[in-house]
């Protein structure tokens, strides 16, 4: 006998980060992660560096001060939150709670990839949900969820495709499931979204429901990985019953506080995004391809059946050109490419890049 894993393990496809670097090119222009353009702000990186005095000391477990900077920012109940390394760990510590082997999770067809390796670690099977034109499906959704279903993720805006649908069907969503089965709501690029971000909010008070954020992408702070759940209090109990102590860095803790505090920097983000992804969007139209509604910082486009080069050729080339956008293959979507919106320098080598490809 050898040691044997749960059989759902078997089911996993390792997690695929978007490529930072190319053969045979020694400097890329990476599009590939939806990296914060503007990078992070300058109070975030000082202090960073300024905690870097304290490395021999362990962080504070609970992240006291974060939760407390958080719960003012939102004016929310600092107790029901639950820090973690990146909001993927949150992921992980929600299905260790709540599923077990047997159980189901259900996801719309184009999902966050971490959402099903954390449902199958815990030995539970994954359900994917039709979509409608690359964008959640509520009714499908509802559809899929059985006698054995214990959680139900949804992210909006969604990640790989870009879309995302009103807030009121995600609340309808919330409505129709069964009042033990959690719902997921990862709103890791919810300040980009057309909608105001705050109406995450009206879903703080059900029982039922976890609602996830992130430092990776509005606030540039990736590197660092900084997450967060805001639970219920049960539920935000047992989550720290399992969490692992000392999770988040102490400089991660200061950097975060600090990002929270420098509005400019988040408006800048958001509005260089909104403005980018319109540009891009529009640039992509005209260059033949299909650009799915994008509403956070990055546009998914798709080739068309017709056209002459395939995604793969396309990704290859840009490659080879320098510039690294993100191949959507292990996510279902063969066709399609995702690319972050960069700075100036950045888009404009994108462009060029584009035009060489298809002019060659």
């Amino acid at each position: 006998m050898t040691p044997t894993p749960k059989p759902t393990i078997a089911e996993i496809e390792p997690y695929r980060p978007g490529k930072s670097q190319a053969h045979g090119v020694a400097r890329v222009i990476k599009l590939s992660a939806n990296e914060n353009a503007l990078g992070c702000s300058p109070a975030a990186r000082r202090a960073f560096v300024e905690a870097a005095s304290s490395l021999h000391l362990y962080p504070d477990s609970r992240a006291a001060k974060l939760r407390e900077a958080l719960a003012a920012r939102h004016d929310i109940a600092s107790e029901r939150i639950v820090l973690g390394a990146g909001s993927d760990e949150i992921f992980s510590l929600a299905c260790q709670a709540y599923l077990s082997p047997g159980d189901v999770m259900v996801q719309p067809r184009f999902a966050f990839a971490a959402w099903a390796i954390a449902a199958r670690a815990a030995g539970a099977h994954v359900v994917s949900a039709p979509e409608r034109e690359y964008a959640v499906d509520v009714d499908a959704m509802l559809a899929c969820v059985d006698a054995r279903t214990r959680m139900v993720f949804v992210a909006n805006p969604a990640s790989p495709t870009g879309t995302s649908i009103p807030f009121a069907d995600i609340e309808r969503l919330h409505a129709g499931l069964p009042e033990h089965v959690i719902l997921i709501l990862d709103g890791a690029y919810a300040e980009f979204a057309d909608f105001d971000a705050a109406c995450y909010w009206r879903l703080a008070g059900a029982p039922n429901v976890i609602l996830t954020r992130t430092f990776s992408k509005l606030y540039g702070l990736a590197t660092l990985r900084v997450g967060w759940g805001y639970c219920p209090k049960p539920v935000a109990d047992a989550l720290n019953r399992i969490r692992l102590p000392f999770n988040v860095s102490a400089p991660a803790q200061a950097a975060a506080i600090a990002a929270l505090e420098d509005a400019a920097f988040t408006a800048r983000s958001i509005e260089h995004a909104k403005a980018g992804r319109a540009r891009l969007a529009a640039t992509l139209t005209e260059m033949g391809f299909v650009a799915l509604p994008a509403t956070a910082n990055f546009v998914t486009l798709r080739v068309p059946d017709a056209f002459r080069l395939s995604a793969a050729d396309i990704n290859r080339g840009l490659a080879e050109r320098g510039v690294l956008v993100r191949a959507l293959d292990n996510y279902g979507m063969p066709d399609c490419l995702r690319v972050t919106v960069g700075d100036d320098v950045a888009m404009s080598a994108f462009d060029a890049a584009l035009r060489s490809l298809l002019g060659a």
